[in-house]
C-alpha cells in the first residue's frame, strides 16, 4: 500500500468511522412504508458523502420505488472505469427485544460496530467512498470511478433493472465492484465467485370465514395451521432433499475435482456450531456445509403465523394461516421457473377443505464470475497484498438480485470484494461489523483499483 495512502487513512481513520456511523443512524428500512422519509434522507446523505469525498457529480435519481444514488469521478475517459454497486437500504430490525443495543444507534464494543446495516451494506459500500476520498486527496487516482447505490436491495431490487436498462451509457464501465459479502475469516481471506439466486413466495391457507371455538368446532373443521405445516413438511424427505417434482431439473452438477476445490477451505465445525448456538449441522445428505451453502439450492420457511399469539391462552381454531417461503437458487435455475413451480406445487397439494392463496414477493437470478477474469485477478492480487495470503475462491450462499441484470445489460463482469464475516449477524439482531475489517477493506480496495491500471491489467472492456 502506498505510504501516502497509509498516512492519509491513519490521519482520518476516526472521521472515516464516525461518518459511517452517522449513516447507520438513519433507519432506512425499505420494506416498511413508514420509513419512506428515512429512505429519502439516507439517499441524500449518501449523495452528500460522495460529493464530499471528491465526486464531480452526484444525484438522487427517481425510480418506481425508492431512489438510486448515482455519482462519478471521471479523470480521463481513456482510462478504465470502475462501477461500484451497493445499497443503502437495510432489513427491518425486529425483533427489537433481542438487540443488546438500539439497532439505529451504532455502538462500539470489542472493536466492533453494532447496528442494523453495519455489515449489510452501509459499512461495506462506504469503504469505497472513503477509498475514493483517499485517492482524490492524495492525487493518486488512476481510474475513473462511478457509483450506483440503490435503496431496494433488501426487497429484491424490483425497480433497479429498469433503471439500469434506461441508463446503460451512464453506467458503462470496465468492471463492477461489489462489497456485500464476507470473508471466510481474517486468517483465511476469500473472494466470492458467485451468489445464489432467490425465489420468495407467500402462502395463505384459509379454512373458515372466521376464527372458531376450538372446543365447539375442533375435530370437525380443518385447522389451517396444521394443514399448512403438513404441506411445508412434505417438501423435504428424511435426507433433507427437496421433494417438489422438477425442483432439481436444471441444477448445475459439479465434478469430484470441483467439489474438492470447494471443500479446500478450512472448516472449523466446532467453532461454526458454537458461534451460532447449534448442537448439530443440518442439511442435504451427501454434501458438506460449504456445498450446502454454495452450490446446492435450498427451500426454507422464513416465517409462519396464524391464530392467537398474544399473552395467555385463547382456545381458538384460526380461520387462516400464512407462511413466507424462500428458495435459494444455483446456476442454471431461474427465479421465474422456480417461483411458478413453487406456487403451483402448494396449490396442488392443498387439501380440498381449504382455500389457498399463493403469490410471489420477489426473486433474483444466480450469478457467477470466472476466476481467470482480469478483474478477479486484480482483486485476488490486492487481497494477497493486504492479507499476506492468496484468497480462496468460494461460492457465496446469499443473493444479490441485481447481479445478473447488471452483467446482461452492461456486458460487464462483477467482482465480489466483501469484507464482512459470516458471524456478523446479517438480517439478525445485534448485526455488527468489525472495525478492523472496515479499515482493511478501504486499504484493499485502494490496491485493487491501482492494479486495474497497472501494466499487467489492460482494459477489461475492449
Amino acid at each position: 500500500m502506498s505510504q501516502v495512502w497509509k498516512e492519509y487513512q491513519e490521519k482520518n481513520k476516526e472521521r472515516f468511522l464516525n461518518e459511517m456511523m452517522d449513516l447507520l443512524r438513519i433507519p432506512s428500512v425499505s420494506a416498511k412504508s413508514e420509513h419512506k422519509g428515512d429512505m429519502i434522507k439516507c439517499a441524500e446523505a449518501v449523495k452528500a458523502s460522495l460529493l464530499a469525498s471528491g465526486c464531480d457529480k452526484a444525484e438522487v435519481m427517481e425510480t418506481g420505488g425508492h431512489p438510486v444514488v448515482y455519482a462519478e469521478k471521471i479523470i480521463d475517459p481513456a482510462k478504465p472505469t470502475v462501477l461500484v454497486y451497493g445499497h443503502y437500504d437495510v432489513q427491518p430490525a425486529e425483533p427489537l427485544e433481542l438487540w443488546h443495543t438500539p439497532p439505529f444507534e451504532p455502538t462500539i464494543k470489542d472493536e466492533k460496530v453494532f447496528a442494523r446495516g453495519s455489515a449489510d451494506d452501509k459499512g461495506q459500500f462506504y469503504m469505497h467512498v472513503k477509498a475514493l476520498e483517499t485517492m482524490v486527496q492524495t492525487n493518486t487516482m488512476s481510474t475513473n470511478i462511478k457509483f450506483i447505490i440503490e435503496g431496494e436491495e433488501e426487497v429484491g431490487s424490483p425497480n433497479l433493472g429498469k433503471f439500469v436498462a434506461a441508463n446503460k451509457e451512464l453506467l458503462k464501465a470496465d468492471v463492477i465492484l461489489i462489497s456485500d459479502s464476507s470473508l471466510l475469516s481474517m486468517e483465511n481471506p476469500s473472494l466470492d465467485t458467485g451468489v445464489r439466486g432467490l425465489s420468495y413466495i407467500e402462502v395463505e391457507v384459509t379454512a373458515s370465514a372466521r376464527d372458531l371455538h376450538s372446543g365447539t368446532y375442533g375435530g370437525a373443521v380443518a385447522n389451517p395451521i396444521v394443514v399448512l405445516s403438513k404441506m411445508i413438511a412434505s417438501c423435504h424427505d428424511e435426507n433433507n432433499h427437496i421433494t417438489i417434482p422438477g425442483f432439481y431439473d436444471d441444477v448445475q452438477t459439479f465434478s469430484d475435482d470441483e467439489r474438492a476445490l470447494i471443500n479446500k477451505a478450512p472448516f472449523d465445525e466446532t467453532g461454526y456450531k458454537d458461534e451460532i448456538g447449534i448442537k448439530e449441522l443440518w442439511g442435504e445428505k451427501g454434501y458438506s456445509t460449504y456445498e450446502r451453502t454454495g452450490i446446492r439450492p435450498t427451500l426454507e420457511l422464513n416465517g409462519i403465523w396464524g391464530g392467537y399469539t398474544g399473552e395467555g391462552a385463547k382456545t381458538v381454531l384460526p380461520a387462516k394461516a400464512t407462511a413466507k417461503i424462500s428458495a435459494r437458487l444455483v446456476p442454471n435455475q431461474t427465479s421465474e421457473k422456480i417461483t411458478e413451480l413453487l406456487l403451483n406445487h402448494f396449490k396442488k397439494i392443498a387439501p380440498s377443505g381449504v382455500t389457498i392463496n399463493a403469490f410471489e414477493h420477489h426473486g433474483g437470478e444466480p450469478y457467477g464470475t470466472p476466476i481467470d477474469s482480469k478483474g478477479y485477478q486484480a482483486a485476488s492480487k490486492a487481497l494477497e497484498t493486504t492479507f499476506g495470503k492468496t484468497p480462496i475462491p468460494v461460492k457465496g450462499g446469499g443473493s444479490i438480485p441485481i447481479c445478473h441484470t447488471l452483467e446482461s445489460e452492461l456486458g460487464t463482469k462483477i467482482i465480489f470484494m466483501g469484507f464482512g464475516l459470516d458471524n456478523d449477524g446479517l438480517h439478525s439482531p445485534n448485526e455488527k461489523y468489525n472495525i478492523e475489517n472496515y479499515y482493511k477493506g478501504i486499504e484493499t480496495i485502494l490496491i485493487s483499483i491501482s492494479f486495474l491500471q497497472s501494466s499487467a491489467m489492460p482494459r477489461i472492456r475492449e
